[in-house]
């Protein structure tokens, strides 16, 4: 059975898929603007559809058809936060703007009868809780 994954969830995985970004544009000093766009894009196309956020919280994207989310699908799907990504090196007004886009994606996720923010919306892609994780932390109750 497919669950999907839960609002708190899904933000602190992206928040963790933020923090990533940041880091690599802090450290790579001429290309890690670049390098951060490039991870946000794409974070979601590889290890079946688990990014590092998505990973250390049991949770996958996957396409409305069930299958797993490809580098096509997570660029559609994350266009929309690396745009707010890309707006947030403009002093103030790209800050603001930045925080209208993550405000949009949210507003959209919880009004949602399918759990869906605008980036899964336009790639048609669902984000579910992993079934394994739920047995591992069943078994780590008992």
């Amino acid at each position: 059975m497919v669950t999907p994954a839960g609002l708190l969830s899904r933000v602190v995985a992206k928040v963790i898929d933020l923090i990533v970004a940041t880091i690599a544009v802090e450290i790579l000093q001429k290309t890690g603007f670049f390098a951060g766009i490039v991870y946000i894009l794409i974070s979601d196309g590889f290890f079946n559809g688990r990014s590092p956020g998505k990973m250390l919280l049991g949770l996958s994207v996957v396409r409305v058809d069930g299958g797993p989310c490809t580098v096509r699908e997570s660029i559609l799907r994350n266009m929309t936060i690396a745009f707010g990504f890309l707006l947030w090196r403009i002093p103030l007004i790209g800050w603001l703007l930045f925080l209208c886009v993550l405000a949009l994606e949210f507003i959209v996720l919880f009004g949602s009868d399918t759990n869906r923010r605008l980036g899964d919306e336009i790639a048609k892609t669902n984000v579910i809780e992993v079934a394994g994780n739920k047995k591992q932390a069943a078994d780590s109750e008992e």
